[in-house]
């Protein structure tokens, strides 16, 4: 049988030798193959393809494309019901004086794919379904052998240390959300009992860059790349007109993620609205740009943009004369950096030297490579959107999931990287849980500091003094996105996150 290809960055860091079994030759019954490259096939000759016999094993990449993809059309729970009853039936485990001799052959390589599957989407296996599928499988092959039984309890400890870990890590973002309550828009007089910045708390750029890159690594690494599939789930149009996985689509840690991005453009714009003195606005803006530099020398593009973000907003952009008082020519060149012209060329070509240089780095620091995360959803919905899941005669369009795997591929190696900054506490609280202000109130702010210079804003200055002298401004995370795109992109990645 042709070798599915392989694709750069494929976890490599983890030693897989992925020569370990070789491929069987058989008919190739229901699948498609071009110049040795896998490009369709029937759904159930996929599945079939995923399962290990004897004298094959599939090649790790198959099984991740497959295992990310297969979700468009069946239920993981399903797909996992599946594969244990092939194995089951063609390797004869229910058997009770099965061949030992064959079962010592086989065991090994359903061994490896349920590890494969538990340590790449263990979120897969918060389902009960799929728990009792894999303890059923896992038992027959374990009830042998004792070297079996205790592969099998270590890859279950694993996958549930993961799943713990997971609940843990959802249970402290509820908890930062329901710290991080709105400031009140008393703001007439600015009272010097909410001037506490961010300065006062860290005064480096560069250590303020480097607790940014560990939020990032952290909530990079707590996204499963089927997070990045389920955000764009239909209907499949051979099952039914059912939509295949509507019902469990979890992408809350892709969409934390998201919040992220749009909390930390609202505190920048926060911290550069809130003073009452002209020049420290200013060096608030001077501060943030260097702030921003050093995200960028650390390879963290998603802080940068974020924090461009910010400062382009324009409760910010507007005050003429603070900003005549900053050098803006460093603010610049990461705004040339990050210019959005030309599909982000310059982005672009940015991230592809960050990455290369991850390829050779000897140290974690090296390593660091955070894209702008709203970028990399809106390419990969772009994907989905350009092409058909299921080609004309009902094969699945594999094609199509071999570029997709790819660019996820790549996402999952370097959510792995481990974050080398060391951890300060203080800072990374005021990150996560300072009030921000909201849209409305970054303008009242604004318009408090330099006043009106037209009849709309004036109009918008009045409507917004009426209201906060009753209530305060609407929380800021009801803006669900603080984007530098135009219009068309920004909705394009709001119809990623809300369908």
């Amino acid at each position: 049988m042709p070798q599915t290809p392989p694709f750069a960055a494929m976890f490599d860091s983890s030693g897989y030798n992925r020569n370990l079994y070789q491929s069987r030759e058989d008919s190739c019954e229901g699948l498609c193959y071009h110049d040795n490259n896998l490009l369709s096939g029937s759904l159930e000759a996929l599945i079939q393809h995923l399962v290990p016999t004897i004298d094959y094993y599939p090649d790790r990449t198959y099984i991740f494309t497959f295992l990310l993809s297969s979700r468009l059309f069946v239920h993981p729970y399903e797909l996992m019901a599946k594969v244990c009853r092939l194995c089951t039936e063609q390797q004869r485990l229910d058997e009770p004086a099965g061949d030992k001799s064959r079962l010592r052959k086989i065991a090994p390589k359903i061994l490896q794919l349920l590890t494969e599957w538990t340590e790449t989407f263990p979120y897969d296996f918060r389902d009960e379904r799929m728990m009792r599928n894999l303890k059923d499988l896992a038992h027959r092959i374990a009830s042998g052998d004792e070297m079996y039984r205790k592969n099998v309890q270590q890859i279950i400890q694993s996958l549930i240390r993961k799943l713990a870990s997971l609940s843990q890590y959802e249970e402290v973002l509820a908890k930062i959300n329901a710290s991080s309550t709105d400031r009140l828009t008393v703001l007439k007089t600015k009272p010097q009992a909410i001037q506490r910045d961010i300065i006062t708390i860290c005064s480096d750029p560069y250590m303020l860059a480097q607790q940014l890159t560990h939020i990032e690594l952290e909530r990079l690494n707590y996204i499963g790349p089927q997070e990045f599939v389920q955000a764009f789930v239909q209907k499949d149009p051979l099952d039914n007109d059912k939509s295949c996985y509507g019902d469990r689509k979890k992408t809350r840690n892709l969409e934390a993620y998201v919040e992220w991005f749009n909390r930390l453009s609202y505190l920048v714009a926060t911290e550069i609205c809130m003073p009452v003195k002209k020049k420290h606005r200013a060096r608030m803006i001077e501060y943030f740009i260097d702030v921003a530099r050093e995200c960028f020398n650390i390879g963290n593009f998603n802080s940068l943009m974020a924090i461009i973000s910010g400062m382009n907003m324009s409760p910010v952009s507007r005050l003429k004369k603070t900003w005549s008082k900053v050098k803006t020519a460093k603010f610049d060149i990461l705004e040339h950096q990050m210019d959005p012209s030309s599909n982000f060329y310059n982005y672009r070509t940015a991230l592809r030297g960050a990455a290369q240089r991850s390829l050779t780095a000897h140290s974690n620091r090296e390593k660091i490579v955070i894209p702008f995360f709203s970028l990399l959803i809106k390419d990969i919905y772009f994907l989905n959107e350009g092409c058909a899941n299921r080609l004309p005669n009902g094969h699945v369009n594999f094609e199509k999931f071999w570029e997709l795997a790819k660019q996820v591929s790549e996402f999952m190696t370097w959510k792995q990287v481990e974050c080398p900054f060391e951890r300060d506490r203080k800072i990374l609280q005021y990150l996560l849980t300072v009030p921000i202000f909201s849209e409305d109130a970054l303008y009242l702010a604004s318009y408090e500091s330099e006043g009106p210079e037209n009849h709309i804003e004036k109009d918008r200055w009045k409507t917004l003094r009426s209201v906060s002298e009753g209530a305060a401004i609407h929380k800021s995370t009801d803006c669900k996105l603080a984007l530098p795109l135009d219009t068309f992109k920004a909705k394009c990645l709001a119809a990623c996150l809300n369908r």
